[in-house]
């Protein structure tokens, strides 16, 4: 029985992983790929990218007011790129990072 084949986006997974601030209230995590927004969870994950780097990928968080947190990086073919941490800031108005592991 042959194994299944990857398709020819989904060659390469990046595990990132997003941290809970402090003060979310009722904030949800939000994963964006090339611009493309995915639903997301606190905590670790993997993501389909495609294999020859340059794609862009961004965390914000959202709920029924606003949006804040947005944090984006660019990540290349390096094998250093394959694990991503998002950090919040503790208030919806401080900076957000989003770093290699």
């Amino acid at each position: 029985m042959e194994t299944t084949q990857p398709s020819g986006t989904t060659k390469r997974r990046v595990e990132l992983e997003i941290t809970r601030p402090p003060l979310t209230w009722f904030a949800r995590p939000t994963v964006t790929i090339d611009g493309v927004g995915h639903p997301a969870q606190w905590g670790t994950g993997t993501w389909a990218v495609p294999d020859d780097g340059g794609t862009e990928i961004g965390v914000y968080l959202y709920n029924r007011v606003w949006r804040f947190g947005l944090a984006t990086r660019t990540v290349t073919a390096r094998p250093d790129d394959d694990r991503l941490v998002y950090r919040a800031g503790w208030l919806p108005r401080n900076t957000a990072r989003l770093d290699a592991a």
